[in-house]
């Protein structure tokens, strides 16, 4: 079934919705959740280690969907820990990185490990919070696994906002960087155990050139390394596999994985990663999200402009660096409308908080009033984790959309306190 057709299946689900828990309301379509899980999975099959990365959407109830699905779960503080494990995964298949752990998170990490239950590795971020973990791990008499977080200094091909991978960026060591932090955190013999390169390039990669440039300078400094180091066996590989708008055309996982054998075997056979893994977010959850809200105000502002009762306090990805997400209507005139349908007649698209930045675009729209439904696409990553309560405005529900077609509310709306 194409995205188009799946818009059209599921415009009476979302209308259901609004009616039964208002709007604005995030809906998550279990069906789009499965086929994006099954997607990965065929690109990167057993053994590769497949991670969820929480910060996508960090949902307890979306986590624990695809954690059953068999996927670990990435974090990179301890609340996003927390929501994994109340999703039902188990230390043992959770990661822990991020350029922010503070003391604290690297103190838990520890006690997990100093009681028997740690977690699958923590990535090092630089010599500094190297030392500092080691000088933990010391006090508490423990060991536990780390991987090294490569900055690989390359273009990736997507967004300033998203080139993480790019040299100038905060995330990461640099390669010469790299034998210092080993040296900080006590070298071969101290408490942490090195197991190998964490890599992560961007978001929203249009091209695998730059990822897979990323990809050869980690398995080479790998092998490098990894001969003074016992153990070092761990490739990870990262996210940031596109999900593309209505007519883009970008690479699927698949094509990424596709370069992978001849990297790895231009690495000599005894200095070659025993242990691959891989860790999305957006490319698993960001198409089953929709953004279900409601028309407040249709305008004539020398064109045609419709403010909605949802904006960047749900999504605020369109006035943060300027994202774009399609937008279909549920209803017209107050009768239903094919969410697949589409019109010449260009609307002036806008949230309902006080800040002239709200705005999420111009769409195709049918004539709209005051009370029609509109759908957001693609407001599955970044939606949820992203929304705050500004303007006083309480947090949506979250319902998901089950295979059956049955809904099911995974969490209540935020409170307005006394007023109800």
């Amino acid at each position: 079934m194409t995205e188009k057709d799946r818009r059209t299946d599921i415009a009476p689900a979302l209308r259901t919705a609004a009616g039964r828990f208002g709007t604005p309301l995030y809906v998550t379509d279990a069906t789009a959740l499965h086929d994006a899980v099954e997607e990965l999975r065929a690109a990167f099959p057993d053994p590769w280690i497949r991670q969820y990365s929480v910060k996508a959407n960090d949902v307890a109830a979306i986590v624990a969907r695809l954690g059953s699905a068999g996927l670990g779960a990435n974090v990179v503080s301890r609340g996003e820990w927390s929501v994994a494990r109340r999703a039902g995964i188990a230390n043992a298949r959770i990661t822990l990185e991020g350029v922010g752990k503070t003391d604290a998170d690297l103190r838990a990490a520890v006690r997990a490990a100093a009681i028997g239950d740690p977690l699958r590795w923590v990535a090092i971020e630089s010599a500094g919070e190297a030392a500092t973990l080691a000088e933990i791990a010391r006090r508490a008499r423990t060991s536990l696994d780390v991987l090294l977080r490569l900055n690989p200094a390359v273009e990736p091909e997507t967004q300033p906002g998203l080139a993480v991978g790019a040299g100038s960026s905060k995330f990461g060591l640099a390669d010469d960087e790299l034998a210092g932090a080993i040296e900080a955190g006590g070298g071969a013999d101290g408490p942490l155990r090195w197991r190998g390169i964490h890599l992560h390039v961007g978001s929203q990669l249009g091209a695998v050139d730059a990822w897979r440039d990323a990809v050869r300078r980690a398995l080479a400094l790998g092998a490098l390394l990894g001969g003074g180091l016992p153990g070092f066996d761990t490739l990870d590989i990262g996210g940031g596999f596109p999900v593309p708008g209505a007519g883009d055309v970008a690479p699927r996982p698949e094509r990424f994985a596709r370069e992978l054998p001849a990297l790895l075997e231009a690495v000599p056979a005894d200095r070659r990663p025993s242990r691959l893994a891989v860790e999305p977010g957006r490319f698993l959850v960001a198409r089953a999200g929709w953004l279900v809200a409601r028309v407040l105000h249709v305008r004539d502002r020398g064109g045609r402009m419709a403010v909605l009762d949802a904006g960047m306090t749900e999504l605020i990805r369109p006035a943060l660096y300027g994202a774009r997400h399609a937008i279909v209507a549920l209803t017209s005139l107050g009768r239903p409308a094919n969410a697949a349908a589409a019109t010449d007649d260009q609307v002036d698209v806008h949230g309902p908080i006080c800040e002239s930045t709200d705005e999420l675009g111009w769409h195709a729209l049918p004539p709209l009033r005051r009370g029609d439904l509109v759908a957001v696409g693609h407001a599955g990553a970044y939606g949820a984790s992203l929304a705050s309560t500004y303007n006083g405005r309480p947090r949506p529900p979250q319902v998901i959309l089950e295979t059956d077609g049955r809904l099911t509310l995974a969490r209540r709306r935020g409170s307005t306190g006394s007023l109800g």
